[in-house]
């Protein structure tokens, strides 16, 4: 009886349940009304925005129990590009007219328990509308569970399986069901997206755990009502919103939102009927990626003839970029590109068969064909290649571009492999290298593309590495270990294991170069599966039998795997014991390095480095840098999630004083991606094992006797083995090795009798035969420098994009014409040095570079049939016309470069940057709209992100924004009468936010123009050199230095003192002035020096000087006079001749000056004089107008080997201002020692007010650095600074400023200096080696 009961009560329950799956009867239409709307731009109202809306009646009917039929009544479209909410939709008539026949086409459906399957649709309906039908069908995917009411899954739409969350309630009072659906698509098992131009990024999962740049959210609503079998949707909303800023979001993001609303509307018995047409299965529900992939968001264009259009295109470029880069020549060119992609390989071929014989038209071919990135352009440039079309350089420029550029798919791959093989690229080494090195890339970029791509793609460069190694052919098995580097694949680890050394492999017999290559090779792998790099990565530094750059090298790729804690420490406590200090001073650096790391994705790294260090011996740090060394430098800035890092490692051998390699790196981060932009690697290893070979690898000699040897050893190079490279260089970029370098024996023989033969000699006759007639040069480059796409789908079935452009055209005419006095002879290699001499060369050139470069941000929807968008545009255009005449005179010694005027541009430089929001639809291109994103005159409500949350509406305080910010900034330049002007423009949007993004937003621009000022013309400007005794005569005023004896000067100086003493007492913070203009410190002060270093409590002794016989005197020299000499003081010197041009003539002279139409003479004159005797230098600069006595003096003589002293003055005769500088040698204690002392009479006041400003830094700066500071009564107006080397690799120093002393001893120098303590130097030159290099000499 209960088990009656039992079963009653349980059909009770289930009749009562509700069958939730959504019902749509076999007899019945069902009707609903539905608008779909996609809008771009800020958040904020009264911005501008970007958008479409679709409008329609849909028709849903059964055809059986799980197949549908769907048909859109009455569609309409509307495009948007306003201030929101504001100005209204536009309909775009002539696009529904045009599109209208499509949309009203039924689909067919499989739709079963709420769930969509495949969907069928004719042949003529496009993938752009059918992805809008999807966009409903979207809707109608529910994953209804009976037993749950709340639940998460995976679920399958339009944007691919993402997870969802559901929420199932009941409302008994209305008898309705409302089922509420979230999804992250931030969180997707599988995406549909389409990433272009990120293949060699990496994403920074670090960089966006607190802050994203990318936020991707979608809410369902629908409200169903219990139907006979199921349930009606009665009404169904979905919110979506894409949220993207470059920045931190939380300073303010654009974002997309899409709003869809499906609501019924009745039910009608007219049943849908498919057309007359075969239904062909087009896929699920999933978005289907259409012409979109070949459509630039930047511009649309209806491309109906191609070939036609693009020869047009072509010849616009080549037209207006001739003198000067036209405007709009950047985005032309990515017009051109666009126009190649929709071209067949048959309109390609017939447009270069068209123009390949016009050089200037297929330079403009040959720089756009990479750019365009499609297999079709890989099968052209390789078969234009194989036909003798192209030169060697055009093909490795364009197949090197071509390669980075273009979509890995495996036809490519194959048909880059064939190029690999093919036999006229196989006798050529450096072509196969760059294809090879292309068909690794290839594979990695397929491989991002696909994860599960197969090791197989692999297996010919497997078998490649197999073969070398078998025949042991060591340039095979480098560049076998290159392309699987470039690749990166897992499945090349096994491999490459086959060729690291203590591996229980026979790599150990294989050169150094190729172990070092393998290591290499392992980074790329290291990224993708870290943990099978590390075990490799760490056995090969702590083996202590490995050579040590073999040690080094595997310790820069553990680093690069982001090692954890554990292993670091490992690493760390294996190093203690380290008895190579080239490996543990490399190590030590290394994690010491990382410990400053501020990447996110080094964070972990850096945490591990800093508990590592702890455990390293200190004396490590105190290691010179003649030893290995790590160097990582980064910057990230959080808010703005941008940062750059860079990278140095050297390696440095014990035996020789060249290192063994070098390799810098540079790494960028941007909103959230990371990328390896360069890295440059230099290997000296064939000079290195042949440096070994030397007696400079002898560890028991002195450096400076290495130094001696590996000169030798050097210049001995024809004694090397052939097949042996002397050194190799690589460059990589993206994390991709582009080309590589190996110079061996074989390539200097070659080179050397290229570069000494006739060869060389007939390009320099036939380049001065050509300057003598006169050379016009026309050249023009095109460059599209970024493509970074992300497209991805919304939920209303239109692709939204976000992408970066940035497409650069620098245009050059040069015109030089020299005229040669007299004729060079025919036979330019009989010419001899006295005839050369004799010979009067005139050259004059003009030319007129320009750049225009154009970048676009754009987010918005990006169709071959509409775009809405907003957009970031930014144009920088510049043009430097110039144009100069140069004359040397051997004969005479003179030298003279002219500029001579030019025809300027309105701006020769113009910035601009402006946002915008864009529509434009391909049936009315005309009517383009185009919105600043930011209105002139707005007005903002000033609401908190709380206010727009909350259902009670604040009180509205209506923000409006600043005018916009305007300025023209002009400065003329005197004597020349140029003026130039700077005018700049911004208009933002901070007024709403105060936030980086809001500053960006809105117009700026700046613009530059040159232009004469009023005044007298100038006919050129002249710089003038004059060499030997015709120098004075060049001059163009008389030089003259008023002597302090006579009445005259004592008259000059009086009156100099009563000036400069009234603007003292005007200006209080002014310099102190001394109150004798002849007083002079003492330099012979080392008493006082002695004094000042006891009061401090310095722990140095007083500086010596050397006698100035002593020790550097050579030996057998007759001893020179004593000390007190009046000839040993500069003082006394400069009293036997104030001015040397009283009694010498110059030695040179240099004019420079502006040649005016009214012959005023403006410039400056300098004049060089020489007292061989005195061993005195003096330099005279002063001003050649009227009535101006500025001058500036330089004086200086070698008082002896040990001691030179100078003095520089200027001012009005030299009188103004006056800083003496004395550098002599000597010993401090028993140490070698330099002294320098700085001394000043009077200073100018902006010298001194800045110098007291940087004065208060000292003491933080110098302990900081180290220093010991002393507060000490030096003197106020000398700086003295003393160096002393305890031995060849430290030093000490003190430094005597005002008000303080500075010191700090035993610094580590990085290389040895050559100076015993009595400060005679240890170097010298070897004999040998010197009569070797003359011998050279005489031979060529």
């Amino acid at each position: 009886m209960r088990a009656v009961v039992l079963a009653l009560t349980v059909a009770l329950v289930a009749s009562q349940q509700i069958n939730l799956v959504p019902e749509f009867a076999l007899d019945k239409t069902y009707v609903y009304k539905y608008e779909a709307l996609l809008l771009g731009g800020l958040p904020q109202e009264g911005l501008a925005r970007a958008g479409i809306k679709v409008s329609s009646k849909v028709h849903l009917s059964a055809v059986t129990e799980n197949t549908f039929l769907m048909k859109l009544m009455d569609p309409l479209l509307h495009e948007y590009a306003g201030i929101w909410p504001k100005d209204p939709f536009v309909p775009a008539t002539k696009l529904t007219s045009a599109l209208a026949a499509q949309l009203q086409i039924p689909i067919k459906f499989e739709y079963a328990n709420g769930v969509v399957g495949k969907v069928f649709a004719p042949a003529g309906v496009s993938p752009t509308v059918l992805n809008l039908h999807r966009g409903i069908l979207n809707i109608l995917q529910l994953n209804l569970k009976k037993t749950q009411n709340i639940y998460e899954l995976q679920e399958a739409g339009a944007q691919g399986v993402c997870r969802t969350h559901y929420v199932i309630s009941e409302d008994t009072k209305a008898n309705h069901i409302i089922v509420t659906k979230s999804k992250d698509l931030s969180h997707c098992q599988e995406r549909i997206m389409k990433d272009i131009g990120l293949a060699y990024t990496e994403k920074c999962a670090e960089c966006t755990e607190r802050v994203k740049s990318l936020i991707e959210t979608a809410s369902y609503n629908y409200i169903m009502k219990p139907a006979a079998a199921g349930v009606l949707i009665a009404e169904a909303t979905v919110e979506e919103v894409h949220q993207f800023s470059p920045f931190n979001e939380i300073h303010g993001a654009a974002q997309m939102e899409a709003k869809q609303t499906l609501a019924f509307v009745e039910i009608e018995k007219t049943p849908v009927v498919p057309i007359k047409a075969d239904y062909l299965a087009r896929g699920s529900l999933q978005y289907e990626f259409a012409t979109e992939l070949l459509q630039t968001p930047i511009q649309l264009m209806k491309i109906s003839d191609a070939p036609a259009q693009i020869i047009e295109v072509l010849q616009h470029l080549v037209t207006n970029n001739v003198a000067m880069v036209h405007d709009d020549a950047p985005l032309k060119f990515v017009q051109l590109v666009q126009l190649l992609r929709a071209a067949t390989l048959e309109n390609i071929e017939s447009i270069w068969a068209q123009f390949k014989d016009k050089p200037v038209y297929r330079r403009w071919l040959l720089d756009a064909l990479p750019a365009v990135g499609t297999p079709v352009i890989v099968k052209l440039i390789k078969e234009k290649f194989l036909a003798g079309e192209l030169t060697i350089p055009e093909f490795i420029q364009a197949l090197v571009i071509t390669l980075q550029m273009v979509t890995a798919d495996l036809d490519t791959i194959q048909l880059t492999a064939s190029l690999a093989l093919h036999e006229k690229i196989a006798t050529i080494p450096a072509l196969r290298e760059v294809v090879m090195l292309g068909y690794g890339s290839m594979i990695a970029k397929h491989c991002v593309a696909v994860p599960t791509c197969p090791a197989e793609l692999l297996r010919p460069i497997h078998e490649l590495a197999t073969e070398a190694i078998s025949k042991n052919d060591i340039p095979e098995i480098t560049l076998a270990l290159k392309v699987l580097g470039n690749a990166g694949h897992p499945a090349s680890l096994k491999p490459i294991m086959k060729l690291l050394p203590g591996m229980r492999t026979a790599a150990t017999s294989l050169p150094l170069r190729v172990q070092v290559d393998a290591i290499l090779a392992l980074r790329n792998i290291a990224k993708k599966e870290p943990k099978l790099v590390q075990p490799v990565a760490l056995q090969l530094v702590l083996d202590r039998a490995l050579h040590p750059e073999v040690r080094m090298v595997a310790c820069i790729v553990l680093f690069e795997t982001k090692p954890s804690v554990a292993l670091v420490s490992s690493l760390a406590g294996a190093l203690k014991t380290e008895t190579n200090l080239h490996v543990a001073s490399f190590a030590y650096s290394h994690i010491k390095s990382l410990t400053r790391i501020t990447a996110p994705d080094m964070a972990a790294v850096a945490g591990a480095a800093n508990v590592a260090i702890k455990l390293m011996s200190r004396k490590l740090d105190r290691l010179s840098f003649r030893f290995s060394r790590a160097l990582q430098l980064d910057f990230y800035h959080t808010p703005l999630m941008i940062g750059a890092a860079g990278s140095a490692y050297m390696i440095n051998d014990a035996a020789t004083i060249l290192p063994r390699a070098v390799v810098a790196k540079a790494r960028a981060y941007l909103a959230g991606a990371a990328a390896d932009v360069l890295e440059i690697g230099v290997r000296t290893e064939g000079i290195q094992e042949a440096l070994l070979q030397s007696p400079a690898a002898d560890e028991s000699v002195d450096r400076i006797t290495k130094v001696k040897r590996t000169l030798r050893a050097l210049a001995n190079w024809k004694d090397l083995p052939t097949n042996q490279p002397l050194a190799s260089a690589y460059i990589k970029l993206l994390g991709q090795e582009v080309a590589y370098l190996n110079i061996d024996k074989t390539i200097i023989e070659e080179a050397i009798p290229i570069a000494t033969g006739p060869k060389p000699r007939e390009l320099l006759k036939r380049a001065l035969k050509a300057l003598q007639e006169g050379i016009a040069f026309q050249y023009a480059r095109p460059l599209l420098a970024a493509e970074v796409r992300r497209i991805l789908p919304t939920a209303i079935g239109v692709p939204m994009e976000l992408s970066l452009y940035t497409a650069a055209v620098a245009t050059a005419s040069l015109n030089v014409k020299a005229t040669i006095t007299p004729p060079l002879p025919e036979q330019i290699e009989t010419m001899t040095l006295e005839q050369l001499k004799k010979t009067d060369v005139q050259l004059q050139a003009e030319a007129r570079p320009s750049v225009a470069l154009q970048t676009f941000a754009v987010m918005g929807v990006n169709t071959a049939l509409i775009q809405a968008a907003v957009m970031a545009r930014g144009k920088i255009r510049t043009i430097a016309p110039g144009k100069v005449a140069a004359r040397a005179d051997i004969l005479k010694g003179n030298y003279k470069v002219e500029a001579l005027p030019v025809e300027l541009p309105e701006h020769i430089a113009a910035v601009s940057f402006e946002t915008l929001a864009v529509v434009r639809n391909i049936e009315d291109p005309t009517a383009e709209r185009i919105v600043p994103l930011v209105p002139e005159l707005a007005v903002q409500n000033a609401q908190t992100p709380a206010d727009y949350l909350s259902s009670e509406i604040p009180d509205e305080t209506p923000v409006r924004a600043t005018a916009p910010f305007h300025k023209t900034l002009c400065l003329a330049v005197p004597y020349i009468e140029i003026k130039g002007c700077i005018e700049v423009h911004s208009h933002n949007a901070a007024f709403i936010r105060n936030s980086p993004l809001f500053y960006i937003i809105g117009q700026h621009s700046a613009r530059a123009a040159v232009s004469r000022a009023e005044g007298p013309a100038v006919e050129r400007l002249e710089l003038e050199v004059q060499v030997g005794p015709r120098a004075a005569e060049r001059l163009l005023k008389q030089i003259n230095l008023i002597d302090e004896e006579t009445p005259e000067g004592k008259a000059f100086l009086l009156k100099l003192r009563e000036i400069l003493e009234t603007e003292d007492k005007n200006v209080p913070v002014s310099s102190e002035s001394s109150s004798s203009s002849s007083r002079i410190i003492s330099s012979s002060s080392s008493s006082m020096s002695s004094s000042r270093v006891t009061e401090t409590a310095t722990i140095m002794e007083p500086f010596k000087k050397f006698h100035k016989d002593r020790y550097l005197a050579p030996h057998g020299a007759s001893k020179a006079k004593s000390s007190g000499s009046a000839a040993s003081s500069f003082e006394a010197i400069q009293k036997q001749a104030k001015f040397l041009g009283n009694a010498l003539p110059p030695v040179f002279a240099v004019i420079a000056r502006a040649v005016r139409v009214d012959h005023k003479l403006l410039g400056y004159q300098l004049a060089a004089y020489f007292d061989k005797p005195t061993a005195r230098v003096q330099l005279v600069i002063s001003s050649i107008a009227e009535n101006d006595n500025l001058k500036i003096c330089a004086d200086g003589a070698l008082l002896s080997k040990h001691k030179v002293t100078a003095k520089v003055a200027w001012g009005p005769e030299c009188q103004q201002y006056a800083v003496t500088a004395k550098a002599e040698a000597g010993v401090l204690g028993e140490f070698p020692a330099a002294r320098l002392e700085l001394e000043w009479e009077r200073l100018p006041l902006i010298v001194t007010t800045y110098a007291k400003k940087l004065s208060k830094h000292i003491p933080m700066a110098a302990l900081q650095a180290g220093f010991r500071l002393e507060r000490a009564t030096n003197s106020e107006k000398e700086i003295e600074l003393t160096a002393a080397l305890p031995t060849q690799r430290s030093l000490n120093v003190i430094a005597r400023i005002p008000e303080m002393t500075l010191s700090r001893m035993a610094i580590p120098l990085p290389v040895a200096v050559p100076i015993n303590p009595d400060g005679t130097l240890t170097i010298h030159i070897d004999e040998d080696i010197l009569s070797w290099i003359q011998k050279h000499i005489k031979e060529e």
